[in-house]
C-alpha cells in the first residue's frame, strides 16, 4: 500500500462528494482552507436524485429541525449568490411558495407549522392550485418555502465552484478505513482508488458526508438507506405555479415546465437498486389524485435514489467518536434545504476549533444513547 504524505499544511478530507460534501468543501475553501473531495461514485449521491424542496414549514417540522430547517432557508439566498459568482452558473432557486392541500378543515388545523402559513379555502386551493383534485377541500400556503433545481443546476455549480477554488477531487475513490494514532485522534484514511489501487492519506482533519453509506465507515453512526423513486413529466409551462406538497406526494414544478413527481419512502428496501412497479403505482395515484390533468403529461425520466436517514429523521452533526472527524449525514428528506447551514456550521467548526453550538445540540450522534444538556 502506497502511503501519499503530505506537507505540513495536510489538506482536510471531504469523505463524500455529494451535496452535503460539496457544500463543506466551497465553504472551507472559500475561507482559504486546503481541501480534497474522495468521491465513490457522485452520481449516486443523494444531491442529484432530491426533488429540491426548500420546506420546513410544508413538510411540518418542528422543535430543533424546524429551527435548523428555517435558519438554513434564510441563508440560502446568499449561500446560492456565493456559489453562483464562484461558478459562473445559475442554481435555480425559486421563492415559488408551496401549498399542502388536505381533505379537511380539520386536519388542516391541526397542521404543525399551521401558524406559519394561510389558511385556504376550497376557493383559494383552486386559485392557488388550477385543476387540483376535487378531494382536497382546504390548503395551507407557505409562501416563504421554495424550490432549487439541484438535480440539474445547484449540483453542477456547486462543483464547477469548488474547481474555481482550488478544491480537488478523487473521484472514483472509495474509502476503505478511518485511522487513529496511538492517542486515538484522527490520522487518515485508507483508499482504493478507481484503478484498484490502494493508498494512505494523511490528515488532521476530515468530514464524514457519506449520506446513506456513512454506516460503512463508521458502524456507531445510526444511519441506514430509505429508498425513494421519483419520476419527471413535461407539462406546459406555468402551469403549475406553486409547488404541490401531498401526503405521500409532491409535485415540483421547474421554471421549463418540467415537474418533478415523488418520491415513495421504502424503508425495507435496504440498497436495492432499480425502479418497482409498485413505487411507479404509487406515484402515478399520488399524481392523478393532486393533480388529474398531469396524469396525461409525458414522462420524461425515472429514477430512484437513498436517503440517508436517522432514527428521529434528523441529521448527525458535529465532532464524531475520532477526535478531528466530523460528521455531516443523515440528513434524511431535508439534505437540500440543510445544506447552507450544514456547511456554514461544519466549515466554522473546522477552521476556528469550536466543538460545540446551542443550534446543533439536537443532532449530535450519539443523542440515542446519550442525553446533551
Amino acid at each position: 500500500m502506497n502511503a501519499v504524505s503530505q506537507t505540513d499544511q495536510k489538506p482536510t478530507l471531504i469523505l463524500g462528494g455529494g451535496l452535503m460534501g460539496l457544500a463543506i468543501a466551497h465553504q472551507l475553501a472559500r475561507r482559504g482552507t486546503s481541501v480534497r473531495v474522495i468521491s465513490r461514485k457522485r452520481s449516486e449521491a443523494a444531491g442529484f436524485v432530491a426533488a429540491g424542496m426548500l420546506a420546513p414549514h410544508a413538510e411540518g417540522l418542528s422543535g430543533a429541525l424546524l429551527k435548523l430547517g428555517q435558519d438554513s432557508l434564510e441563508l440560502i439566498p446568499r449561500w446560492v449568490a456565493q456559489i453562483e459568482v464562484d461558478s459562473g452558473l445559475s442554481c435555480g432557486l425559486r421563492a415559488c411558495g408551496i401549498v399542502v392541500p388536505f381533505r379537511s378543515v380539520d386536519q388542516r388545523d391541526q397542521y404543525p407549522t399551521f401558524g406559519y402559513g394561510v389558511a385556504l379555502d376550497r376557493d383559494a386551493l383552486e386559485h392557488e392550485l388550477p385543476g387540483i383534485g376535487p378531494c382536497w377541500t382546504s390548503g395551507l400556503l407557505f409562501e416563504q418555502d421554495g424550490q432549487i433545481d439541484n438535480r440539474r443546476q445547484l449540483m453542477r455549480a456547486l462543483e464547477r465552484a469548488c474547481v474555481s477554488l482550488g478544491v480537488q477531487f478523487l473521484e472514483g475513490g472509495d474509502v476503505k478505513e478511518i485511522q487513529r494514532d496511538t492517542s486515538g485522534f484522527l490520522k487518515g484514511v485508507v483508499m482504493e482508488s478507481a484503478e484498484g489501487e490502494r493508498c494512505q492519506l494523511f490528515c488532521h482533519q476530515a468530514v464524514l458526508a457519506c449520506g446513506a453509506w456513512s454506516q460503512r465507515l463508521m458502524p456507531e453512526l445510526p444511519v441506514f438507506p430509505v429508498k425513494g423513486q421519483m419520476l419527471s413529466l413535461q407539462g406546459p409551462r406555468e402551469a403549475l405555479k406553486r409547488v404541490i406538497f401531498g401526503p405521500g406526494t409532491y409535485l415540483v414544478p421547474r421554471e421549463d415546465g418540467l415537474v418533478v413527481v415523488g418520491a415513495t419512502s421504502e424503508r425495507d428496501a435496504g440498497f436495492q437498486e432499480g425502479l418497482t412497479p409498485d413505487g411507479q403505482k404509487q406515484l402515478q395515484a399520488g399524481l392523478e389524485s393532486l393533480l388529474p390533468a398531469a396524469a396525461n403529461w409525458p414522462p420524461m425520466e425515472r429514477w430512484w435514489g437513498f436517503r440517508p436517514c436517522t432514527p428521529d429523521e434528523a441529521p448527525l452533526m458535529g465532532e464524531s467518536s475520532i477526535p478531528g472527524l466530523w460528521l455531516a449525514c443523515g440528513h434524511h428528506r431535508n439534505g437540500v434545504l440543510l445544506a447552507a447551514i450544514t456547511a456554514q456550521k461544519i466549515a466554522e467548526f473546522l477552521i476556528n476549533g469550536q466543538k460545540s453550538t446551542k443550534l446543533l445540540h439536537g443532532f449530535y450522534w450519539d443523542r440515542f444513547t446519550k442525553g446533551h444538556p
